[in-house]
């Protein structure tokens, strides 16, 4: 009796030992769109249109999305002399702020990513060292706020790795990393949420 006990003490020690060793980091993708045809006086242009948007990445609750943005003029081919770019972080209401519109009225999703506490200490070092120095520019040509989260998360081991200029060409806009994702999840039943944008403006479609 003292031995099964003793080994259902040690089960229920290893499930709590296994809870505490993981976690989730949540990818946040604000959609992009133009004003819809009956709204285009009210409603205002964003920068990129239907394939713009936003991604940026939050470790579990700590309501604080890293992302990759511009930072002065914009290049149209990378400039590592003279980046213009700068990792932040952002609430998520100032996230899907962004675009100067209520936050109800933006089409978003989420996904959530299970990670384990070393990849959790290892975003933790990453976003250190990316929002002291910035790694790279942002241009056109080159960096962009999909890639640069998709760099982060091969740095997790989530996506394959690729060399910083393969990785600017396949993820060139947030619906090429969403689409990634989406299909990660299935896969892996990750929990997704989606939220539907204002029908005032014509969104970008999975």
């Amino acid at each position: 009796m003292h031995k099964l006990v003793f080994i259902l003490t040690l089960c229920l020690l290893g499930q709590a030992a296994l809870a505490q060793d993981s976690t989730f980091i949540k990818v946040h993708f604000l959609y992009g769109s133009k004003p819809h045809p009956k709204y285009k006086n009210v409603e205002e242009k964003w920068f990129g249109g239907v394939l713009g948007g936003h991604v940026g990445i939050e470790a579990g609750s700590s309501n604080q999305i890293l992302n990759f943005v511009r930072k002065g003029k914009f290049h149209w081919f990378p400039n590592k002399r003279n980046p213009h770019s700068t990792y932040i972080h952002l609430s998520e209401e100032m996230f899907y702020d962004l675009y100067k519109t209520s936050s109800d009225s933006i089409k978003r999703a989420i996904v959530y990513i299970p990670i384990t506490t070393q990849q959790k200490q290892q975003l933790a070092n990453i976003s250190t060292a990316y929002l002291n120095q910035t790694p790279y520019d942002y241009a056109l040509t080159g960096m962009r706020c999909a890639a640069a989260t998709y760099e982060i998360l091969a740095h997790l081991n989530i996506v394959p790795a690729y060399t910083q200029p393969k990785t600017a060409t396949k993820i060139l806009y947030p619906k090429k990393l969403r689409t990634k994702l989406f299909a990660l999840a299935s896969t892996n039943n990750w929990k997704v949420e989606k939220h539907e944008g204002s029908v005032k403006r014509i969104w970008d479609r999975d």
